[in-house]
């Protein structure tokens, strides 16, 4: 069995197992191997090394060692195509994954940590989102936890109502249920 780490074009992270390089490389060029957070089938390996248990190892130390500081442009701004026309989420998250790939897989976990919550932990009404909110917020029916889809209309209506939404990216990993 391999054990790969790979990453998507999305710059997010994950672990993939296959019973060989022939296998995977199969796969890849099938489009099975796809990202977990946002489904991308442009995949790559990352450089892995063997986890070699020789004993006892010295502690790491906790310092992290010094970097030297970015320089400052005093002159001119950068070119136009290095500076994002709209900073968006996935723009922040491509960026802290080439400056702090550990920050990133840690951000990375605690999103997919907080969406398996709240998909263990709410109701999918699907296409009647908006309907069974409304249904809720004037007391038609109980008040329970929900989630859905609704249209990008159907949501501002809610929040003109008084009817608190908040909408929630799921990984398509995640919306065939939980693993």
């Amino acid at each position: 069995m391999k054990v790969l780490n790979l990453q998507c074009a999305g710059l997010h992270t994950f672990e993939g197992w296959f019973g060989s390089e022939e296998d995977y490389q199969s796969q890849r060029e099938r489009g099975l191997v796809a990202c977990p957070m946002c489904a991308n089938t442009e995949v790559r390996k990352l450089p892995s090394a063997p986890r070699l248990n020789l004993g006892a190892a010295e502690p790491r130390s906790a310092k992290p060692e010094p970097q030297e500081e970015p320089s400052t442009n005093t002159g001119n701004a950068p070119p136009a195509s290095n500076v994002p026309s709209e900073i968006t989420a996935e723009a922040v998250a491509a960026g802290l994954a080439q400056v702090h790939p550990e920050a990133a897989e840690m951000v990375q976990e605690a999103w997919m940590k907080m969406v398996k919550h709240v998909i263990a932990n709410t109701e999918d009404v699907g296409q009647n989102f908006a309907e069974e909110a409304r249904k809720m917020h004037y007391g038609e029916s109980e008040e329970r936890n929900i989630r859905g889809q609704a249209s990008m209309e159907e949501t501002k209506d809610l929040l003109e109502e008084g009817i608190e939404v908040m909408p929630l990216p799921v990984p398509d990993a995640l919306k065939g249920g939980l693993q």
